[in-house]
């Protein structure tokens, strides 16, 4: 226990986290009548909340969400499945990746051709893919809570002065209120990451899943730390920029597996503009302003830094996802539409990295084959039986 609380304590040290002469008493709720300061205990609070939203995640997709995608068409079968093989089962369960090595032994074990095994292997893949259905129920969920998040998020900050001054962001630092509005924006916004990483583990699996478990739990790390440490202005102001763009990003998602294909590309145009707008222009205002501003009105300490770093980590991501959004848009213009295979290959990346900021939309549809001129008969295929 001694050694526990040694390792605490060093971690938890004010030199660390706190500016110069500032101790964790300073800013303990309640310390000062004048200042409503955060209080760490209440981050147990997403965790009830996360479970909440889950609930009701699981009732909107199955009773409002799933029941639209099927009345406009959306398929909610996967591809059929292949015929049951007690050793191909278990080998699959072991590894879902096939290699000659393996194959040679499977087929010493089933009496199965080396074509048969793959053909098998191929379809039982494609069973744990999730279908156009549940990732449309996935995304239109996804889509509800942005536009509720950015909303909220509004109304919450419109009267707040570092919205219209990042600077007062910094002014009397670390003493800053905690609100009853920022209290709520920040504990839902955590518990949606909360159910977000909770959900993985029940949802079909990507093959992007831990990428996006290590997403999921740094987003919340970051939020917990800077609610501890009172830097809930500066938090609250990338929350809000975060959650803008994926509102287009998640609708243009859904347009796409509904097959609406030029309201499709129009959402994606306009979530092209709102994300070059938030990510590349407001973010870095705010970037700036800790890296410039803030330094000149109140003194730096090692959290400040730390924090600082991932702030412009993340524009670098920022900067990374424009750029493959931008190569999507041109491909777009030159070929007229959006293609779906680009899309596929880019969106996975893009919208799964980002929540945390996140884009394109994937899955797309293949283009239609050109049907054969009235002047020339296709060729019949002798082996077709004649009607």
């Amino acid at each position: 226990m001694d050694l526990l609380h040694t390792v605490s304590d060093a971690f938890w040290s004010t030199r660390i986290w706190l500016p110069p002469n500032i101790t964790w008493e300073d800013i303990r709720p309640g310390v000062r009548p004048d200042v409503n300061h955060a209080d760490y205990r209440h981050l147990v609070y997403p965790l009830p909340l996360a479970a909440i939203i889950f609930v009701i995640r699981i009732l909107v997709e199955r009773y409002w969400i799933a029941p639209i995608g099927k009345a406009i068409g959306i398929k909610s079968t996967g591809p059929k499945p292949p015929i049951p093989n007690k050793d191909l089962e278990l080998a699959y369960s072991v590894s879902s990746r096939l290699n000659h090595k393996n194959i040679v032994k499977l087929t010493k074990q089933t009496d199965l051709s080396e074509r048969q095994i793959e053909r098998w292997w191929r379809r039982r893949r494609a069973q744990d893919k999730p279908t156009t259905l549940v990732k449309f129920c996935e995304n239109s969920w996804r889509c509800i809570y942005y536009t509720y998040s950015f909303i909220f998020g509004c109304i919450v900050m419109w009267d707040k002065p570092w919205l219209w001054d990042i600077k007062n962001c910094w002014y009397g630092y670390p003493h800053q209120s905690v609100t009853n509005d920022i209290w709520w924006y920040y504990m839902i916004s955590m518990a949606f990451y909360w159910s977000l990483t909770a959900s993985q583990f029940v949802d079909v699996k990507r093959k992007d899943f831990w990428q996006m478990f290590v997403h999921h739990m740094i987003t919340i790390v970051l939020i917990a730390l800077s609610w501890v440490c009172n830097l809930h202005r500066v938090g609250s102001l990338v929350l809000l920029v975060h959650d803008c763009a994926d509102i287009f990003l998640e609708a243009a998602k859904i347009t796409k597996y509904a097959q609406y294909q030029k309201v499709c590309d129009t959402i994606f145009a306009v979530f092209t503009v709102v994300w070059i707008i938030t990510r590349l222009v407001l973010y870095p205002r705010i970037i700036y302003s800790s890296s410039v501003e803030a330094p000149s009105i109140l003194p730096m300490f090692p959290a400040y830094y730390i924090f600082n770093t991932l702030l412009i980590l993340l524009l670098v991501l920022h900067i990374g996802w424009t750029y493959l959004i931008i190569q999507i848009a041109v491909k777009a213009i030159r070929s007229g539409q959006m293609e779906g295979d680009v899309r596929s290959s880019s969106s996975d990346e893009l919208s799964d990295s980002s929540e945390n900021a996140r884009p394109i939309v994937a899955n797309g549809t293949p283009k239609k084959q050109p049907r054969p001129s009235p002047s020339k008969k296709p060729a019949s295929n002798p082996s077709s039986p004649k009607k």
